[in-house]
């Protein structure tokens, strides 16, 4: 009998954590079903996109990405998956090379496509998307081995429908499995050797709201998980960041004083213009809830820059309100319109060339933010994860509180967790250490 030989797949991401983690697990199940998994740079049968659609931006490097592998292969078969290639479809499958794109519902099946495609010539694309309203399914995802952390994803979807965002729209609403079912691929993450995991999904804080169970008890539960000695917690909406939770991270050996909390705007007028669930008070008084029992702690932010009716005057208010927040830094974001969003009609469009310039001020002011926090930091005694990669004779980890830390290059300290004291900033922005 013949054995048929698995195509070469290779894949890309854009977009957040939670694609990673996605795209991560696809090619782990590809990899078990013997598909070979190369380098995206390689020669391939298959290239393999995880799109996004939170911006523009994001879009264009689709393309730009699709018309790379034109210009440097030779015919090749390109499927999409992700948000995009669910908002997208038909536009998508017109692309020169695009042989499959399935939506939300589908992206897990991609290796059916796949096979029923062998031996096909490039022919029509399969398309491969349903309304998103029947999307329900939660497709289990976390990345093992090769690593020094993993994400797990935890929650899918939301049902907020901010004025600006595609999200409910490409995943559906919000939805996560049971704590056991997460416990159980924490302990395999725990058996390939990996000691940090990383909490994703879109809108985690919404966790268990079907399943009559929360965040806080998943958090209990992961804790118990033995050799998992790290859990980062990703970004989780303020009006969801709860004392409870709050507290039990203060006192979790566990649990990293790392948050990321997304602000979006520092004015009340554009906050409720693209309906967030908070003000300025109610973000200010959580951030200071926050630095009181966790005083270390990295907050990272999320802001948008230049969303409609967004006047000079309240940008000016949106600055000094994040200038004087004691968090430790933000990610920018350039308002973009979003096809089927509410705000696509809103009047007083802020123009491409004032959103560029804001966006440069709250960079300048994330950087400073940033480093003041570093500096802050030097003279403390942490614990620091160390990465396998050798960059220029350099090797990189993170501290429980997030500082990127840099020492010269030790093939016996990749992967391993390790005492240091922060000592000083370098001129690449990060943290030199004294290993203890």
């Amino acid at each position: 009998m013949t054995t048929i030989q698995k195509p070469r797949v290779a894949f890309y991401t854009l977009g957040c954590k939670l694609n990673y983690a996605e795209t991560e697990a696809l090619a782990q199940r590809m990899r078990e079903m013997g598909y070979d998994v190369v380098d995206f740079k390689e020669e391939a049968d298959y290239y393999v996109i995880n799109t996004c659609s939170v911006t523009q931006q994001a879009e264009k490097k689709c393309r730009q990405t699709i018309n790379k592998l034109n210009n440097t292969f030779n015919t090749p078969k390109i499927a999409l998956i992700g948000c995009y290639a669910q908002l997208a479809t038909s536009t998508l499958a017109t692309l020169p090379g695009i042989s499959i794109v399935l939506g939300t519902q589908d992206k897990f099946s991609l290796p059916a496509h796949i096979e029923h495609r062998l031996g096909d010539s490039q022919g029509d694309p399969e398309i491969h998307s349903c309304a998103i309203e029947e999307v329900h399914n939660f497709d289990a995802a976390f990345t093992q081995g090769g690593r020094t952390r993993s994400f797990l994803k935890v929650q899918d979807g939301c049902n907020y429908h901010c004025a600006y965002c595609t999200i409910p729209l490409a995943r559906g609403e919000s939805r996560s499995p049971r704590i056991d079912s997460l416990k159980q691929q924490a302990e395999k993450i725990a058996a390939a050797g990996i000691r940090e995991i990383v909490l994703t999904g879109v809108n985690i804080g919404d966790f268990g709201r079907e399943t009559n169970e929360s965040l806080l008890e998943l958090l209990k539960a992961l804790e118990k998980v033995e050799g998992i000695e790290r859990i980062r917690v990703s970004s989780v909406e303020p009006n969801l960041m709860t004392s409870d939770i709050i507290n039990h991270m203060a006192a979790s050996a566990k649990l990293l004083p790392h948050f990321h909390i997304p602000l979006q705007s520092g004015s009340d007028t554009i906050l409720k213009a693209m309906r967030r669930r908070y003000n300025t008070s109610t973000f200010h008084n959580k951030i200071q809830e926050i630095k009181e029992k966790l005083p270390n702690a990295f907050i990272g932010v999320d802001v948008i820059v230049g969303f409609p009716g967004e006047t000079k005057e309240l940008f000016e208010e949106a600055y000094r309100f994040m200038k004087d927040l004691p968090v430790s830094f933000y990610h920018v974001f350039s308002y973009s319109d979003r096809p089927n969003t509410s705000s696509i009609d809103f009047a007083n469009k802020v123009a491409p060339k004032e959103i560029q310039e804001r966006s440069k001020q709250i960079n300048q002011l994330a950087v400073a933010k940033q480093r003041a926090f570093y500096e802050d930091q030097l003279g403390n005694i942490e614990q620091v994860l160390f990465e396998k990669t050798n960059k220029n004779q350099l090797m990189h980890g993170y501290t429980r509180n997030y500082i990127k830390v840099e020492t010269p290059y030790r093939e016996a300290l990749a992967g391993t967790i390790q005492t240091v004291k922060l000592k000083q900033v370098s001129p690449s922005g990060d943290v030199q250490i004294d290993l203890l």
